[in-house]
């Protein structure tokens, strides 16, 4: 039996690839001319030796596409010894493969342009969360630090909208042998949401391992580079999410939001104690009090408090954390959150102002935790 690179090419593209729906040869997967060589002595086998190369380290076809080429390429030879009317002798395959794409770095080492990571959290949803985290980000770049804002809430992404970046697609750079994605800058604030690659009008029907494996995507293979200070706006309550986030970055410190109503204050302890959890240990920096009273347009001098009153504040003192804002609700905050305008971007006005106070309160509580506490260190738990 006699065998050529060319046989081991056209078993080669016999083979279809699922991620790109072609086969090998036409994917440009196969990096090098197929090594072929000949027995030395009677006996021993022919040996082939094939190059596959990959996107990435964790591609999930990697192992069924391995093991199909090493089936193909004997399938081949044998019908070829066949078709020449030769004997078939036995074949020893090497398929070694390397990727495109250098694999992710260690969990600790994820980040290491990001000095201070921001979860901003609720245990109930409907409170303002979004809203809150969205301003506190353009508010911190106003005054003049260098900002990310990811969007983790998989299911229910809000980011895009706010931002006015609804049809904005992030796109892919090449960076220390990486591919990596580019975050949507807007008003001085990176910002990446799942929200990009799903239709707006389509629910996202993910099973857990499919949404955290998203969130994981947008944090560890994505070009944040250099910031000051990285917002998480999370979902609503205590789910999968946050353990991922709490097993994939060190978070400096939780920003607990609520409006003053019992309900919500019941549920934002729930928030408080998931951070706390001796095997969390994450710091909180402070409660927000959002929809703290309703001030109407046409008396901005009057307070009614629909919701209770100062709810936060005495759930503040209770936790002995700080109280860092009490934001009212007025009609231009939602308004230019739909818009795509949030109200930080106007410090000249009341609502604006009070997130600009907000983002100088963030500075000084994460100033002080850094000088009084060590590093959050990423929490070591199994999914359960």
């Amino acid at each position: 039996m006699q065998l050529y690179p060319k046989i081991i090419m056209d078993a080669l593209a016999t083979v279809t690839y699922a991620g790109t729906k072609k086969n090998l040869v036409e994917s440009q997967m196969v990096a090098d001319t197929p090594a072929v060589s000949a027995p030395s002595t009677e006996g021993e086998p022919w040996r082939v030796k094939v190059v596959l190369e990959f996107p990435r380290d964790t591609d999930p076809f990697l192992k069924s596409t391995v093991k199909a080429a090493e089936a193909a390429i004997r399938y081949h030879c044998k019908e070829e010894a066949v078709r020449r009317g030769e004997t078939y002798s036995d074949i020893e395959i090497e398929i070694v493969t390397e990727f495109k794409s250098k694999p992710r770095p260690e969990v600790e080492q994820l980040l290491p342009g990001v000095k201070n990571i921001i979860a901003v959290s609720s245990g109930k949803g409907g409170v303002g969360k979004s809203t809150v985290s969205a301003n506190l980000a353009i508010a911190l770049a106003r005054l003049g630090y260098q900002v990310g804002l990811l969007d983790t809430d998989i299911f229910g992404p809000s980011m895009p909208k706010m931002f006015n970046v609804e049809d904005e697609r992030p796109y892919a750079v090449k960076k220390d042998g990486r591919d990596l994605i580019c975050p949507i800058e807007k008003y001085g604030v990176k910002l990446l949401s799942i929200g990009f690659f799903v239709s707006p009008t389509t629910a996202t029907l993910w099973r857990g391992g499919m949404a955290t494996s998203a969130l994981k995507q947008l944090i560890a293979d994505a070009d944040w580079g250099d910031l000051d200070y990285f917002i998480l706006d999370t979902p609503p309550g205590t789910s999968d999410i946050h353990l991922t986030l709490l097993q994939t970055l060190p978070i400096t410190g939780a920003v607990i939001v609520s409006t003053p109503q019992q309900v919500a204050l019941a549920d934002a302890r729930k928030g408080i104690d998931m951070y706390r959890n001796e095997k969390v240990n994450v710091p909180i920096l402070g409660l927000i009090e959002n929809m703290a009273w309703f001030t109407p347009a046409e008396l901005p001098e009057n307070r009614y408090y629909i919701f209770g009153k100062e709810g936060c504040k005495q759930l503040a003192e209770e936790m002995s954390v700080p109280l860092l804002a009490q934001i009212p609700l007025v009609q231009s905050i939602c308004d230019n959150g739909d818009a795509g305008t949030p109200v930080a971007l106007n410090s000249d006005t009341a609502t604006g102002l009070a997130f600009i106070n907000l983002a100088q309160a963030v500075i000084t509580v994460v100033n002080r935790r850094n000088k009084e506490q060590p590093k959050t260190k990423i929490v070591g738990m199994k999914n359960s």
